[in-house]
């Protein structure tokens, strides 16, 4: 809720919780971590707090600098082609870009080439149907992505940041699942609501329902030796 009004304490918080959930499969001290689209970087500065060496990969310019000089060790690039080796990561990470990207399974298919065997892929995204698909235009966009945006841009005064087909895209839960678990190259740790405090991994099994009440998916995979 505080998103658009307070990214800072947002994100910060946000960070906390998502690395915590790596943490519960992997040692982090030592590991190294590729935060791919992690914006301002707080993502990588929280997995460095919990002292692994990890390394920012944001292809926006203005949301890489949007806090100021940019790291040394922060790189410019695109999700579809990241800059690194076969196997170079042990975790590599993202944290709502999918729904970002017109290429969804490309997007997979790098963060699976750049993760070593045994390494693991945390992945989520705010699925279209959610009550937060539209992003900032939400829960307007359930009446059309058009008109949610006129309604955002008359009741704010300004145009929305997202604009569905340019840099938002309609990406849904059950057909993600079936990609992902298809694969033969990861295997599926954990499919679960990323948000939901109960029942979190339960609701992502009721089809339909899911594309509503999950909010959020997160993806947490196991690269395939």
């Amino acid at each position: 809720m505080r998103e658009q009004h307070d990214p800072a304490r947002c994100y910060t918080l946000l960070a906390r919780d998502s690395v915590a959930q790596v943490a519960r499969h992997v040692d982090l001290p030592g590991k190294i971590v590729v935060d791919v689209g992690g914006g301002s970087g707080h993502f990588t500065e929280e997995f460095r707090r919990r002292g692994a060496e990890c390394y920012l990969f944001e292809p926006d310019p203005r949301e890489l600098g949007s806090r100021g000089p940019v790291s040394e060790d922060a790189v410019l690039a695109d999700g579809y082609l990241l800059p690194l080796a076969d196997g170079a990561a042990d975790v590599c990470f993202s944290s709502n870009v999918l729904e970002h990207v017109s290429d969804p399974q490309t997007f997979i298919s790098e963060m699976a080439r750049v993760t070593r065997p045994g390494g693991l892929i945390y992945l989520s995204f705010t699925n279209w149907l959610s009550p937060w698909g539209g992003h900032e235009t939400a829960p307007w966009h359930y009446l059309g992505a058009d008109r949610a945006r006129r309604r955002y841009e008359r009741r704010t005064g300004r145009a929305a940041k997202h604009t569905l087909g340019e840099n938002l895209f309609p990406v849904h839960i059950g057909p993600t699942l079936r990609h992902v678990r298809g694969r033969d190259d990861v295997q599926v740790v954990t499919a679960r609501s990323r948000y939901w405090p109960f029942l979190a991994s339960t609701i992502t099994r009721v089809p339909g329902l899911r594309e509503i009440a999950t909010w959020n998916l997160l993806l947490i995979l196991r690269r395939s030796p």
